[in-house]
């Protein structure tokens, strides 16, 4: 809510105007005259008055927040004082972010040290008529400093030397508000010891040639976005429904225009709780015209009138990223939309920049890129626009770029995990490639949140085969990186792809790989439920191979249950019947099962045996994970033997290898079993460091080991206290 704020009357004071421009290409300096060869006669503008000063900066309300950035200016503007000259700062960033309230905040605090006046200039940069002309702000400029109409030069070039004449021996400050380029503030950068602050809503990176600072504004934090709120409908309503208040700014994506919007309709509204305006925010589809007040603008309108000053081809990269899937995406995700993964005629790559100086966009480290929420929401509404068949096309071509790439990442990691088939669009497929292991793994955790979308939307688009075998093919993140809820969702949305695409190897894929992330989480009724269904479905279609593997799934559940003579046989059945039917490998992890149930009875060389044949096989079968698996296996057995040596070669052995491939879970109780080890030797010192090794790793991946571990290292501090 503004203030009802006035400007201040003139100072009187009557000392001498810098100078003035004639027609001859001298200036007026005092009552001297100073031209170069005189032909005709000589017109000489009047002289300004100090009494004549400007006041013209708009009033402005309490501006909440923004300590932070009202730092900044204050850093440049002492940089500028430093060296003598003009404070030249450009503040950036989204439509109804504050820029104007901010640059206005802080100039209206300067007035005390800059006596000479203020300039106001609204550059116009999305108004219909188009931005105001460098031409036209400077005899704007020069009428605010006294300059006669009668009087402003015609020519351009001459306009701007007597604006800087003008402003050279004055303290004054000066706002351009709502620039289009760099182009048209350059001629309007005072001189002297002036202060120019610029508002864009584009980047302007062409003034930073010029010595501009750069500022680049941020939507408010949750807490001062609050706050804003309740100095608009007051502090007696967000008390009584603070977590509805923070929702509702959320909601707002802590934009202040947005958030003044719902609060002036909220206070034309005193018997609507904020709850209410909550659910109507809610359905996004329809939010930005909820944000709508009469009689004002809109969040819609600042968006529209920087979509409306877009060339075409930025105008269709723009509603084709709102086909994304998620909220942040990398350039060959942008070029997989536009389909120039293949042509890279550049046109792409110049309306990204377009979009980006646009502020409608925002650029990451490592090309990576994000609308700001409510500009997603404004593109998505756009991207109707766009022919249906060209939204169909650019939707297939990024899906199939997370397909495409999540699968290469597979094969690097677990070649022998996928044996279904991938389908993909006409194309071009854009996907990546992986130097090694970690490349590739990190690079299925970066864009999970992307491929967990393509996932929920594939099946509703029509394309439930791209949204199992997305499930399918991010197996590899899930067994190492431990992201337990989206596994449980990835197979569970696959599932009903799966079942939906009457596709019976992708549901028994979407059941024996789901049920084994029930297993991580502790759900093991629901997994053996899982496995056994499989099973059912393997035997009904002959798949004997496949039983033999749900076979060895069930033996885990069952293992979980603590029902471990039922757990050995499955696994002893397993481990027999897999390489029958063509499965070495399987049969290798059979028998690792097998070893992990002969530690749990105290069969120490029955573990050994077991795991030292897994070891063999999983090496033969070119399986450097699970082969590492079984490593800590024999190091486990080793150590409840005595062979404590032994032991440590094994941990050793296996923890280079799990490292190696980003297993961080398994990296994590290594680094344990290490640290059980160092107890044994008497190492106290060297436990501690192991269990605070293993801690960070579960802590990093959040699973309930990170309490054993904690409990470890409470009774080693407690120890040491004795």
């Amino acid at each position: 809510m503004h203030d009802s704020g006035h400007d201040e009357g003139m100072n009187g004071r009557g000392e001498s105007a810098g100078g003035v421009h004639n027609d001859l290409g001298g200036t007026v300096e005092g009552t001297s005259v100073q031209v170069g060869v005189v032909h005709g006669g000589i017109h000489l503008a009047a002289s300004t008055s100090r009494a004549q000063q400007p006041w013209q900066l708009p009033p402005v309300g309490a501006l909440v927040d923004r300590v932070a950035d009202l730092e900044a200016l204050q850093l440049f503007l002492r940089q500028a004082e430093d060296v003598g000259g003009p404070a030249w700062v450009v503040i950036t960033g989204l439509g109804g972010v504050g820029k104007t309230v901010l640059a206005l905040s802080w100039l209206h605090r300067l007035r005390g040290d800059f006596p000479d006046g203020q300039l106001y200039v609204d550059l116009g940069s999305q108004s219909p008529g188009g931005p105001v002309a460098p031409a036209q702000a400077l005899g704007s400029l020069l009428r605010g400093l006294g300059v006669p109409a009668a009087s402003v030069p015609g020519n351009d070039e001459e306009r701007m030397a007597l604006y800087r004449s003008l402003t050279t021996h004055r303290k004054l400050v000066v706002m351009l508000d709502d620039a289009f380029s760099a182009a048209q503030v350059r001629p309007l950068l005072a001189g002297g010891r002036t202060v120019t602050v610029v508002t864009s809503r584009w980047q302007l990176p062409g003034l930073a040639l010029d010595g501009c600072s750069a500022l680049r504004l941020e939507p408010l934090e949750v807490g001062a976005a609050v706050a804003l709120l309740a100095a608009t409908v007051g502090e007696d309503r967000v008390g009584a429904e603070p977590e509805q208040a923070r929702c509702l700014v959320g909601l707002c994506a802590q934009l202040p225009l947005a958030v003044r919007l719902v609060g002036a309709r909220l206070a034309s509204r005193p018997d609507r709780s904020i709850t209410a305006m909550v659910r109507v925010l809610g359905e996004e589809r329809g939010r930005l015209d909820a944000l709508g007040l009469q009689g004002d603008h809109t969040v819609r309108a600042t968006l529209d009138v920087s979509y409306g000053g877009l060339p075409p081809h930025a105008g269709r990269l723009y509603r084709l990223l709102a086909l994304q899937p998620g909220t942040e995406f990398g350039l060959s995700a942008i070029l997989s939309a536009t389909g120039d993964i293949v042509r890279h005629d550049g046109r792409t790559m110049e309306s990204l920049e377009t979009l980006l100086d646009a502020n409608l966009l925002s650029e990451g480290g490592d090309q990576r890129y994000r609308f700001h929420d409510l500009v997603r929401l404004h593109a998505t509404v756009r991207s109707r626009e766009e022919p249906a068949g060209s939204r169909s096309a650019a939707i297939r071509r990024i899906f199939d770029y997370y397909l495409a790439s999540a699968t290469r990442a597979e094969e690097v990691l677990d070649p022998h995990h996928r044996s279904l088939p991938r389908d993909f669009g006409p194309g071009p497929t854009a996907c990546e490639e992986f130097a090694d292991d970690s490349a590739a793994l990190d690079w299925l955790e970066r864009e999970l949140p992307n491929m967990m979308a393509v996932v929920a939307q594939a099946h509703g688009l029509g394309l439930p085969r791209v949204s199992w075998q997305l499930a399918d093919a991010m197996w590899p993140l899930f067994t190492r990186r431990k992201h337990y809820e989206q596994w449980r969702v990835a197979h569970r949305e696959g599932l009903t792809a799966a079942r939906e695409s009457g596709d019976p190897a992708a549901e028994c894929r979407m059941l024996t790989s789901g049920g084994l992330g029930e297993l991580d989480t502790g759900g093991h009724g629901q997994a053996l439920e899982m496995f056994s269904d499989a099973a059912e479905l393997f035997r009904r279609t002959g798949d004997r191979l496949g039983v033999a593997r749900a076979t060895n799934y069930r033996g885990l559940a069952l293992l979980g249950l603590g029902r471990l003579d039922e757990a050995a046989t499955a696994f002893r059945q397993a481990a027999a019947d897999c390489p029958r039917y063509g499965d070495a490998r399987a049969g290798g992890l059979a028998r690792l099962n097998l070893a992990e149930v002969a530690l749990a009875t105290d069969a120490h060389t029955e573990a050994v045996a077991q795991a030292s044949t897994a070891y063999r096989i999983l090496v033969d079968e070119g399986d450097p994970y699970n082969a590492a698996r079984a490593t800590t296996v024999l190091g486990h057995a080793a150590l409840a033997l005595g062979r404590l040596d032994q032991a440590a070669r094994h941990f050793t052995q296996g923890l280079a290898t799990l490292r190696r491939v980003g297993a961080r879970f398994e990296v994590g109780r290594v680094l344990e079993a290490l640290a059980q080890l160092a107890e044994a030797c008497h190492e106290l010192s060297l436990a501690r460091t192991r269990y605070e090794e293993a801690l960070a790793c579960y802590e990093e991946l959040r699973v309930p080991a990170a309490e054993r571990v904690r409990a470890h290292l409470v009774r080693l501090a407690q120890a040491g206290d004795g």
